[in-house]
Parts: structure tokens; sequence; C-alpha cells
């Protein structure tokens, strides 16, 4: 009877112990973008060295459509166990929340923050077939040609939208809006000539733009930017103070174990602060930004109030 309870406490002792190792099986990470973006791109990345770090499989699932909304519920509404991840962005987390009325999920409380990834900055770039080098001299050439001339953006109501938005305000240009369903296909139908303008994520477009098949006239941050130092910035060139960019961040389905969320962060900082790790971003155009859960957290809600009056003021709506 001993030898039989020492047995039981033996096994129960070993299902605790498995129970309480994370990850212990395949983790996926929900990107609510078609493939090709920047943040599927940061996913990739992150997910790739995780699956190294963790010696479990960290798979990327690309769930668009609705402006990030059909990927952002499925997480919103996962088990809160850790094995469905969020990689969202500026627009999904920060944005969506003040364009949208019926979003179907609370944004306020479907989530667990885990940490920012990088910061992305913007590009302002043209299908070379469009005679503009400069931001001034394409400026120019659409007030000669006001509502004839196009831009794709990742979405109705993303960074690269409200940015778009910003710079239309600001220089008076009249440029007609053409949303996807993610960075990928418009930046795709930039290439094809379909359009003729977009803002987006350097992470996304700086192959195209040093292979030259893109023109890039500015940089929205408030910095140029490693990746293209060579383009001004929006502000320095024709816009004063402007500065608009978008950021990319690892999140969970709220009510996560709070250990669980820890530790994901922790990996995912240490993996941040790595060279490999860091320079590839860097080179990509991105910059790499570790944060707590707690700072995470923060940012969204400042950046959720920022945007919110940028909306309001700017009278921008998805329609």
């Amino acid at each position: 009877m001993k030898i039989l309870l020492s047995l039981i406490l033996v096994v129960f002792a070993g299902m605790v112990c498995a129970q309480g190792t994370y990850p212990s099986r395949t983790v996926t990470i929900i990107v609510p973008f078609p493939p090709g973006g920047g943040t599927d791109t940061g996913a990739r990345i992150i997910a790739h060295k995780l699956s190294v770090k963790w010696g479990q499989q960290v798979i990327v699932e690309n769930k668009g459509g609705a402006a990030g909304q059909i990927g952002v519920d499925i997480v919103a509404k996962a088990k809160p166990d850790g094995y469905t991840l969020l990689m969202g962005n500026i627009g999904t987390q920060a944005i969506n929340p003040s364009l949208y009325v019926n979003l179907p999920y609370d944004p306020d409380r479907a989530f667990a923050p885990i940490t920012m990834v990088a910061e992305l900055p913007l590009v302002m770039m043209i299908n070379p077939a469009v005679s503009a080098q400069t931001a001034a001299e394409f400026i120019a050439l659409a007030k000669t040609q006001p509502g004839k001339m196009s831009y794709s953006s990742s979405g109705a109501g993303s960074a690269p939208h409200l940015a778009a938005e910003m710079f239309k305000d600001a220089t008076g240009v009249e440029i007609l809006h053409v949303p996807y369903r993610g960075g990928g296909p418009a930046v795709a139908d930039l290439l094809a000539g379909h359009v003729q303008l977009s803002f987006m994520t350097v992470f996304e477009a700086s192959g195209h733009i040093k292979a030259g098949k893109l023109r890039a006239l500015a940089v929205t941050s408030d910095k140029r930017v490693a990746a293209l130092p060579d383009v001004p910035t929006l502000g320095e060139s024709v816009v004063p103070g402007f500065n608009s960019i978008s950021w990319i961040g690892l999140l969970a389905p709220s009510g996560t174990p709070k250990d669980i969320v820890q530790q994901i962060s922790a990996d995912v900082r240490s993996l941040l602060n790595t060279e490999e790790v860091s320079a590839r971003l860097i080179e990509l155009g991105a910059i790499p930004v570790a944060t707590t859960p707690e700072q995470f957290t923060l940012l969204i809600n400042s950046d959720r109030k920022r945007y919110e009056q940028v909306i309001r003021e700017r009278r921008i709506s998805v329609n």
C-alpha cells in the first residue's frame, strides 16, 4: 500500500510540474493581417527566435480582414492559457476603438498587454512612374490634378491611413484613399501602378525602395531612419513638426496567468536585446523597443487618447 501511494504521489508531482512548465506545446501568434506587412514580418522574426529559445514550435497564423478586427477577435475569445497570442499594432489596439463603434470585443478588457516589440516609422513613397522626386514636388503635382491621384493603405483606420490624412490636411492636397486588407496587398498595388502613393512602414517597404521599385520621398518620424538614411523627414522637408509612426507588440487574452505574461515578456525582451535580433529589425527599418507589460499598457492607453483626438479633430471616418 505504501509503495502504491508513493507511486501515485510521484505521478501526481510529475503532472503538476508538467502543467507548470510553459510552454509545453505549440504556441500560435495570430497576425490580424495578410502576410507581407510589417506586423507579419515582425511576428515571424520573434516567433522563430522564441521557438529556438523555448524548444517548442511557435507558429504565425494570418487572420486578416475588417481592419484587423477578425484576427483580434479570435485572440480575444481564445482560451487564456498563453498558447494563443496576438501581434497587434497601433491600428488594432489604439486606433480602431475610436473608429469602430461596434467592435466584436471589448478593447478595454479583452487583452493582457505583454510587450511592445518595435516602433515602425512610415515612409511616404510613390510608384516611379510618378514624376515627382521630392515630397514638395509631389504636393505641387497633386494640386494640378485634384482628386485624380490615389493612395493605398493597409486598411481604413490604420496608421498609414491616418498619416496620409494628416498629410492631406496639412498640405491641402486632394488624393483618393484606397484601403486594402493589409500592408502587403497595399504595396503590391503601388508596385503595379494601380495607385500612385502610399504611406507604409519602412519595415515592409525598404526592400522595394532599395531595389529601385519604389521611390521614397520622406519618412514620417521626427528623425531620419537608419534603413533609409538619405530620405528626409516630412518635418524637415514640407510639414514642420509632422510625426506619425506605427508600432507592433504582443498581447494575450485577458485572464492569462500573470506569471505566463511576465515570462513571455521577459523572454521577448531578452531576444530584442540581442545583437542579432536588434540588428535585423533595424536593418529592415524598425526600431526595437522592449517594454514591461505595465509600460506597454500605458503606451496603448496614451496612444488611444492621442488618436481619438486626431480622429475627432480631423473628422476621419472609415466610410
